[in-house]
C-alpha cells in the first residue's frame, strides 16, 4: 500500500506546504538524509497558538503536534515527489510552548510520534527530543522538525 493510501485509510488529508516565514529553505538533502525544518501546526486554516499549561491543556497541545506531523509529510513529500521514498523517520525535535511548571511535553510529542508509527509502520519508529521552551515562533503552541532517511 502507498503511504498516500495509507494516510487516506486513516483519514487525514496533508496541508499544502507551508513556504517558509524566515530566511529558511524547508528541507535540505544530504548524505541520504532529509532535514525537515521546524513545522507549525495549522488547524481549519489556523494556526494553533498558546502556551500548554496557561491557556492550553495537553490534549489541545497534542493535537497540534499531529498537525505539525502532517505539515512534516506535507514538506517531506513537496521535498521528494513521493511519501513512499521515506525509509525511515530518524529523529523528531518537538519544541512545546510550555507554562514553566507544564511537564507533559513527552505526552505532546506523542501526537507527532503516534503519527508516524501509524503511517509508517516500524520504520516511522523514531529516536525524538521533547523540549519545553517558553516561546515559539508567530505564538505556535508547537513546534516539530525532522531527520528521514530516503530511498
Amino acid at each position: 500500500m502507498s503511504i498516500d493510501a495509507r494516510l487516506a485509510e486513516l483519514g487525514h488529508t496533508l496541508p499544502q506546504a507551508a513556504a517558509p516565514v524566515a530566511a529558511y529553505v524547508p528541507a535540505v538533502e544530504a548524505n541520504g538524509l532529509l532535514h525537515v525544518s521546524g513545522q507549525l501546526p495549522f488547524e481549519d486554516g489556523q494556526l494553533m497558538t498558546g502556551r500548554a499549561g496557561q491557556d492550553r491543556d495537553e490534549a489541545y497541545a497534542a493535537r497540534a503536534a499531529e498537525k505539525c506531523g502532517l505539515m512534516l509529510l506535507a514538506q517531506i513529500k513537496a521535498a521528494l515527489g513521493s511519501l513512499d521514498r521515506v525509509e525511515r523517520i530518524v529523529k523528531l525535535g518537538v519544541f512545546v510552548n510550555s507554562d514553566a511548571g507544564f511537564t507533559a511535553q513527552p505526552k505532546v510529542a506523542n501526537g507527532a510520534s503516534e503519527l508516524m508509527v501509524a503511517v509508517f509502520g516500524d520504520a516511522g519508529r523514531h529516536a525524538r527530543s521533547a523540549v519545553g521552551v517558553p516561546v515559539l515562533p508567530l505564538g505556535a503552541v508547537v513546534e516539530v522538525d525532522a531527520v528521514v532517511a530516503i530511498r
